[in-house]
C-alpha cells in the first residue's frame, strides 16, 4: 500500500512562505508527478513528504497513519536524488544491499533481494563492478535498486535525470515507465521538465510559488488548463497567448492556441506572418513568426513544409481547439 493525504500542508523558513497550503490525495499506485519551475516548491514538497523537513502545519498520512512528526526512516518511504550518492569503494552489489545489511537482514535474504532488484534494472551483469566503471544511467538504476530492495510503500525520486544528457534521459524515463508497470508501487517524481512529466505521470501536480494551480492527468491539463500558467507551462512548444482586438471578439481577455492548433498556407489564411526563424527538426517543422497585428507566433508543421527566414507565412487557427481566459487568468468554460 502506499496512499498518501496532505491536509492543510504549510511551509514557511522565516518570513517565507515556501508552501502556503496544500492539500493533495494520492491513491496506491499512481505514478505523480509535481512540475513546475524553479523555486515553485516542488522539492520541499517532497522533502515534507519524506520528513527531511518538518511541516510548520497541517498533516501527512500514509496508508491512513499520522506520520506528521514521524521520523523519516519510520515512514516506509524510499528517496532517489539528483545525485546518485553511491560508495565509490562498494560494488554495484555492497551499494545496493547497503540499507540491507544495515537493517541487519539474513545474508541469504540480503542475496535474494539484491539478485531480484539486479534482474528488473538490468544490472546483474554489473553487480561485481564499482560505480566509476559504469554510466551515469547504470549509477542512475543501481541508485534505484538501493531503494527496490527496501520494498517502501512509495519511492520518491527528486529530479533524478537532470544529470544525464538529452538522450540518456529519454531512455531513463522509458525505464523507470517500465520499472512502476512491473512493481506497481506509488512513485511522486519532482522535475521541472515538462516533458517528463507528460511522458510519465498518471497525474501531473503543477505548482506555482508553492500553491497547486492543477491536478490532473497530462490529456486533461493539455485540453483544459485551468489558467493562464497551465496553459502557458504545459505543452511544448508553448502555446500562444493572443491579446487585444482577436481575443475580445471571443469574449476573452487573452485567447489561446497551441503550435499544432494552426494550419499553414503559403497562399491565403486568417493571419499573414513573416518567418523570423524556422527550425527543421526532421518530422517537425516549428516556425517562429512575426504575425501582422499580433506579434510573435510560434506554428507546428510537417518536416515537408519548406520555409526559411523573411518567407510569409499564412496561419489559420483551428478555433475549436481555442482556449479562451479572462481578465484574471481563469479559463472560461464553453
Amino acid at each position: 500500500m502506499g496512499s498518501i493525504t496532505l491536509k492543510n500542508v504549510q511551509k514557511t523558513f522565516g518570513e517565507a512562505k515556501v508552501i502556503p497550503s496544500v492539500d493533495l490525495e494520492i491513491k496506491d499506485g499512481e505514478f505523480v508527478v509535481f512540475v513546475g519551475p524553479s523555486g515553485s516548491g516542488k522539492s520541499t514538497l517532497l522533502r515534507l513528504i519524506a520528513g527531511l523537513e518538518d511541516v510548520t502545519g497541517g498533516s501527512i498520512t500514509i496508508d491512513g497513519k499520522d506520520v506528521t512528526e514521524a521520523a523519516p526512516a519510520a515512514r516506509g518511504l524510499a528517496m532517489v536524488f539528483q545525485s546518485y550518492a553511491l560508495y565509490p569503494h562498494m560494488s554495484v552489489r555492497k551499494n545496493i544491499a547497503f540499507p540491507l545489511k544495515m537493517a541487519k537482514m539474513e545474508q541469504a535474504k540480503i542475496d535474494k533481494k539484491v539478485e531480484d532488484a539486479a534482474r528488473v534494472l538490468n544490472l546483474t551483469d554489473y553487480l561485481e563492478r564499482r560505480p566509476s566503471q559504469l554510466s551515469g544511467g547504470q549509477r542512475q538504476r543501481v541508485a534505484i535498486g538501493r531503494a527496490i530492495v527496501r520494498e517502501p510503500s512509495a519511492f520518491l525520486f527528486d529530479e533524478p535525470l537532470s544529470n544525464l544528457d538529452a538522450a540518456l534521459r529519454g531512455t531513463m524515463r522509458l525505464e523507470i515507465s517500465d520499472l512502476h508497470n512491473q512493481l506497481k508501487t506509488t512513485m511522486i517524481y519532482v522535475t521541472h521538465d515538462q516533458i517528463e512529466a507528460m511522458t510519465m505521470a498518471d497525474k501531473i501536480v503543477v505548482l506555482n510559488r508553492g500553491n497547486i494551480e492543477q491536478v490532473g492527468s497530462p490529456m486533461e491539463l493539455y485540453n483544459t488548463p485551468r489558467n493562464l500558467f497551465v496553459a502557458g507551462f504545459i505543452g511544448s512548444p508553448r502555446m500562444n497567448m493572443i491579446t487585444g482586438a482577436y481575443a475580445q471578439s471571443k469574449g476573452a481577455a487573452t485567447a489561446g492556441i497551441r503550435p499544432e492548433h494552426l494550419t499553414l498556407s503559403k497562399e491565403s489564411g486568417t493571419w499573414k506572418g513573416t518567418v523570423s526563424v524556422a527550425e527543421h527538426l526532421g518530422a517537425d517543422t516549428f516556425l517562429h513568426l512575426d504575425v501582422e497585428g499580433i506579434g510573435q507566433m510560434t506554428a507546428r508543421a510537417g518536416g515537408e513544409f519548406g520555409a526559411r527566414h523573411g518567407d510569409t507565412v499564412y496561419l489559420t487557427p483551428d478555433e475549436s481547439r481555442l482556449h479562451r481566459f479572462d481578465d484574471k487568468g481563469l479559463a472560461i468554460k464553453a
